[in-house]
C-alpha cells in the first residue's frame, strides 16, 4: 500500500522525532514506541531550550502553556508551540515547534509535527498529524472500533492488518480536516488532501484528494 508509507505521508525533516521513524514502514508502527522515545529524547534535550516540569514531561521555554492546561508525561512540547485553555494532554505526546493545542483539545499518544493545528475541542489519540495539518473546530479522531477487535487499513485494492486495537488516523503533512468530521479507526489521509465539515471518513484518502463523501472523492485541479 504505497500511498500509506511513511515517506509518502511525511517530511521526517519537521519532527524533533524523526528517529521514531527509522526502520519503519508504516507510521503507525510507531505508536506502540512513542512513550519509551519521549522518555529517551526527552533526557537528552538541551537544558538551555528546554524545561523539565514533573516526571517525563519536557516543555520548550520558548512555548505558551496557559495556566489551566494539564500535560501529563511522557510528554515534550516543542520550540514556540502553544498549549491553550483547558488542554488536556495524558501522555505520550509529542508536539512539534510553533504547534497548537487549543481550548479543550485532549491528547493521547500522538505525534504532532512542526506547525499542526488543533485548535478547537478536538480529541486526537493514537494518531499522528504531518507538518501543517490542520484538525477543524470538533473535528476528532476515533481510536477504537465499536466491536472492539484490531483495526484494518483498508485502501480500494488492498488491506493491512496492524495488529493494533487502537489507532486513531495517520494525516499526512498539509491535509484539512473540516469542522465535526469524525475519522474512524485506521483512517490515512494523504499530503495536502482536504476533507469536507461533518465527514465521516475511514479508510485510505489519496494524497492531493477533497474527500466530499465515501463515494465522492476526487482529485484536486492543478493550479
Amino acid at each position: 500500500m504505497k500511498e500509506a508509507v511513511i515517506k509518502e505521508l511525511y517530511n521526517l525533516d519537521e519532527t524533533i522525532a524523526a528517529e521514531l521513524f527509522e526502520g519503519l514502514t508504516y507510521p503507525w508502527e510507531a505508536l506502540p514506541k512513542i512513550g519509551e522515545f519521549i522518555i529517551k529524547l526527552g533526557e537528552s534535550l538541551n537544558p538551555d531550550e528546554y524545561e523539565k516540569r514533573g516526571e517525563n514531561v519536557w516543555i520548550a521555554k520558548s512555548a505558551k502553556v496557559f495556566d489551566s492546561a494539564y500535560i501529563g508525561g511522557p510528554c515534550i512540547i516543542g520550540k514556540d508551540a502553544e498549549i491553550r485553555q483547558c488542554a488536556f494532554i495524558r501522555g505520550n505526546a509529542i508536539v512539534g515547534e510553533g504547534a497548537v493545542v487549543g481550548n479543550s483539545t485532549e491528547l493521547k499518544n500522538v505525534v504532532l509535527f512542526n506547525k499542526v493545528q488543533v485548535p478547537h475541542y478536538n480529541y486526537v489519540g493514537d494518531s499522528i498529524l504531518g507538518f501543517r495539518a490542520h484538525m477543524g473546530a470538533g473535528s476528532i479522531t476515533s481510536n477504537v472500533k465499536s466491536d472492539k477487535t484490531l483495526v484494518v487499513v483498508k485502501s480500494q485494492n488492498e488491506q493491512i492488518e496492524t495488529g493494533l486495537k487502537k489507532f486513531g488516523a495517520m494525516l499526512g503533512d498539509g491535509v484539512e480536516v473540516g469542522c465535526n468530521s469524525v475519522l474512524n479507526p485506521g483512517t490515512v489521509i494523504g499530503r495536502d488532501s482536504n476533507i469536507y465539515p461533518t465527514s465521516c471518513v475511514r479508510g485510505v484518502v489519496p494524497a492531493k484528494s477533497i474527500y466530499k463523501s465515501r463515494d465522492e472523492i476526487v482529485a484536486k485541479q492543478q493550479a
